[in-house]
């Protein structure tokens, strides 16, 4: 059975948002089934950097995406979410 892994562009509301914070809140948002492969940055303007995270589902579940963008979108200190890629392996 494969997997997917899906990389949200996550932005933050203000420049004073922790990225420490937001991963903690990340992954007490993302169902049992998934995990958090890998965090990056990315430079937008003035100071404000998104916040990658790559997150690996399995491939069978259907329904998890979804569910998971509306939980981050909700997360206090998130501004908009983004899925950026998403991409199937067999590991």
């Amino acid at each position: 059975m494969g997997s997917v892994v899906i990389t949200y562009k996550i932005f933050p509301e203000d420049v004073t948002v922790s990225f420490e914070e937001l991963k903690k809140k990340i992954e007490g948002n993302i169902p049992t089934s998934a995990s958090v492969t890998g965090y990056g940055e990315e430079p937008i303007a003035f100071g404000l950097k998104a916040l990658l995270a790559q997150i690996k589902f399995p491939e069978d579940q259907t329904g998890l995406l979804e569910e998971l963008e509306k939980k981050l979108e909700k997360i206090n200190g998130v501004s908009q979410v983004q899925t950026v890629m998403v991409r199937r392996t067999s590991r």
